[in-house]
């Protein structure tokens, strides 16, 4: 199984309709559903579940602590068509785990188990859960993996990164693999997966289910395709400049809102190509951050990405000849 990772304000329904064109993922999470005691599920994400136009599946990600929220917002997403309801245990974001949701009820077993058992009651299709593997130490998975046996949930999703670690170096593929040995449930690895030849690595070393992937499919739109490529022995597309640049037109046409101001279009563009100039280079980095008008957004793509040259659009600066589960460490997803 390849999936699309969950990202705030990334994974719309706009950004699911362009992946999709590119071969995209086998199935898709939304980006996460606020749950809090007056909450009621957003308009923009469930247009990502309501309006699906990829064909494929769509996961409905939680994130809150308030169990009575939590069933009441499960229930409701059940009449949709969802094809499982995911808890996040994972979002690094301050503003989130300092309120004890995401990342931040790692530090809080007993709570979730509590979370797990009402969820797992009240859900009557597949229920799964996405986490970190602690909230400031590795060691802390000991205590989540009981956890998670004990519930039924139907599959994890295991970013190996720890939510203080955030997005920096240091991935323990180790622990993902104690967990696919350990857990009667299918599990999915998450975490800086950027090429097709590290993905099945990946599958290979650590006896997963399937990946997760986040910022490499929005750096890489091939990437889902060229893992699949390279598993059935097929020929793998190596996208040229040209492509890249008609991508990026794409997010463009399908991002940009109407009406608003210019720098602000701008702005909502570069959370893309934040991401996809790790795969061009630093100086494309540098000059695209410091754009502020459309006509400099363009000029700047245009001078880097107009041309036939094949890209690999892996991250610019990474180790290589490194056994993934002793030690090896990339860049961020």
């Amino acid at each position: 199984m390849l999936a699309l990772a969950p990202m705030q304000d990334v994974t719309t329904l706009q950004f699911m309709r362009v992946i999709a064109r590119y071969g995209g993922p086998d199935v898709y999470w939304t980006e996460y559903f606020r749950v809090h005691g007056d909450s009621r599920p957003e308009k923009w994400i469930l247009d990502s579940i309501t309006k699906n136009p990829t064909g494929r599946p769509v996961v409905a990600q939680l994130i809150g602590n308030d169990i009575p929220a939590l069933v009441r917002t499960a229930k409701l997403l059940q009449k949709h068509p969802v094809a499982a309801i995911d808890l996040n245990l994972g979002c690094p974001a301050p503003v989130v785990y300092r309120k004890c949701a995401g990342g931040g009820l790692l530090r809080e077993p007993a709570r979730i188990d509590a979370i797990l058992g009402a969820l797992r009651e009240a859900v009557t299709i597949p229920f799964t859960v996405k986490t970190r593997i602690g909230f400031n130490s590795p060691a802390e998975f000991d205590a989540l993996l009981p956890l998670f046996a004990k519930h039924p949930i139907d599959l994890l999703t295991v970013h190996a990164r720890t939510v203080v670690q955030m997005y920096r170096p240091g991935v323990r593929y180790d622990l993902i693999a104690r967990a696919a040995g350990e857990l009667r449930c299918p599990v999915l690895l998450n975490g800086n997966v950027f090429s097709a030849a590290q993905a099945r690595q990946l599958l290979a070393e650590t006896g997963v289910r399937g990946l997760m992937i986040g910022r490499g499919a929005i750096r890489n739109p091939w990437l889902f395709d060229q893992i699949r490529a390279l598993a059935s022995g097929a020929t793998i597309k190596r996208p040229v400049g040209r492509d890249l640049l008609a991508y990026i037109h794409e997010l463009w046409d399908n991002e940009i809102t109407p009406g608003v101001r210019e720098s602000a279009q701008v702005q909502r563009m570069k959370k893309f190509t934040n991401f996809i100039g790790e795969g061009v280079g630093e100086t494309y980095l540098h000059d695209i951050r410091r754009v502020t008008t459309t006509a400099d957004f363009w000029r700047v793509c245009n001078q880097f990405l107009d041309h036939n040259e094949p890209l690999s659009l892996e991250p610019t600066e990474k180790p290589s000849g490194m056994n993934i589960l002793k030690g090896g460490k990339f860049p961020e997803n």
